[in-house]
């Protein structure tokens, strides 16, 4: 009889152990309480929309919806249906569904997994997990520049320091036609040194190729017509005035004129932060602001501006920088003899009450086998009880990180103790 295959996970999808659980909250938590400080309110949001919101919105000619996106039409009743493979569009989609700028502007943030089918490599997954901040009903720089304000912040509450800010304007639609026209005629000048995905987004998406990595087109590329010199007045202004705002708050940058990103919905601020610790795939945070997008969906017009943070390079930057996050727990109790057994799960109970963190030993065994798995929990203490213990009313103490230190405490002082100890 042949052997099945082993079971194993879908490329481009993976888990995250218990071991690494630890990190991925420490993240979370940072995010929600930075999030909470700017007054930003959660939004749960579907992982299946339908395909068109995103043929709508991404664009038709981005490399996500000609060959990213996991699609399909729906068996029961053909709706054609996409797994989500960026966060803002279901959010625009929820905010004009519901009317929820119907008494104002609102700041709205979201988390979960994105899908994407693209070369699996170091940072880049086909299932990867993004928070999506959102800004609604805001036209003035400020709300750009605080949102950049607001990574900045996360960045200091992560102890994250080898980071770069990367911005630019895009300006409006109108500039991008323009531009876009004198893109194609310098491209079209240089075309023996375009490579096939180049020629490929020539007329579809000229700006995609401004992102290319291909060393051989890349002094090419640098003497390209730059975007910044096809703005109109308003569109420079507002991003002279998110510039302003950022030197006043003290936050360097870098005047990246190549910075385009990958979705058609932006206009006017765009921007990335960058770390060289990660090879090619160094983006950590990236976003602007895209005015048109509610109505292109069928809303009212309303002003808007947002960015996405990819957890998975986050907590792979964290690591790279060494921390090391565990999820020990304070007490292991070790129980001997029916009557220890008996009161040991009562007594878990009570401590964890108290906020300790307990592995109670259950199956029996004997008292080396408990101590060795004590020792295995990463433990502060054992908390042993036996047959003698239980005659006395108390537990014996055991330091598992110091040697030799054990102390008889009373039932009732327990805790108290314990939490003393672990505090």
């Amino acid at each position: 009889m042949p052997m099945s295959k082993k079971l194993q996970s879908i490329k481009g999808f993976y888990d995250v152990l218990p071991d690494k659980t630890p990190l991925w909250h420490f993240v979370e938590d940072k995010i929600r309480e930075v999030l909470n400080l700017y007054a930003y309110e959660k939004i749960n949001l579907p992982i299946v929309e339908p395909t068109s919101l995103f043929v709508d919105s991404v664009g038709t000619h981005t490399d996500i919806v000609e060959k990213e996106m996991y699609s399909w039409v729906d068996p029961l009743n053909e709706d054609k249906l996409t797994l989500r493979p960026e966060g803002t569009a279901g959010c625009v989609r929820a905010v004009i569904e519901h009317n929820l700028t119907y008494n104002g502007p609102v700041r709205l943030w979201y988390q979960g997994p994105m899908f994407r089918h693209e070369n699996v490599q170091k940072g880049r997954q086909r299932q990867f997990n993004q928070v999506g901040v959102e800004a609604f009903g805001w036209s003035d720089a400020n709300i750009d520049a605080e949102q950049i304000l607001l990574l900045s912040r996360l960045w200091k509450a992560l102890d994250i320091k080898d980071v770069e800010l990367h911005i630019n304007s895009i300006g409006d639609p109108e500039d991008r036609l323009t531009y876009r026209s004198e893109l194609i005629r310098y491209f079209e000048g240089h075309i023996d040194l375009l490579d096939e995905d180049a020629k490929r987004r020539l007329h579809q998406n000229p700006l995609r190729i401004l992102d290319s990595k291909n060393p051989a087109m890349q002094q090419m590329i640098e003497g390209a017509p730059k975007l910044s010199d096809y703005l109109n007045s308003e569109a420079k202004a507002h991003f002279e005035a998110v510039c302003g705002y950022l030197k006043e708050a003290g936050i360097p940058f870098k005047l990246n004129h190549r910075l385009v990103r990958g979705l058609d919905y932006y206009n006017r601020t765009v921007y990335e932060w960058v770390t060289n610790r990660l090879g090619s795939q160094g983006t950590i945070a990236g976003g602007g602001r895209y005015d048109y997008l509610i109505e292109r969906l069928g809303g009212d017009k309303t002003p808007a501006s947002g960015f996405g943070i990819g957890l998975e390079r986050i907590i792979l930057l964290l690591e790279d920088m060494g921390v090391v996050l565990q999820n020990e727990p304070n007490i292991y109790l070790v129980n001997l003899g029916d009557a220890a057994q008996k009161y040991a799960l009562s007594l878990s109970e009570t401590l964890r009450s108290h906020g300790l963190k307990v592995v109670l030993n259950s199956g029996g065994s004997s008292f080396k086998s408990q101590m060795k798995r004590a020792d295995k929990s990463g433990a502060a203490f054992a908390v042993i009880l036996g047959d003698d213990e239980m005659k006395e009313g108390v537990a014996q103490v055991k330091s598992l990180r110091i040697e030799n230190i054990q102390t008889k405490i009373k039932f009732d002082d327990l805790a108290s103790f314990l939490l003393k100890q672990t505090s």
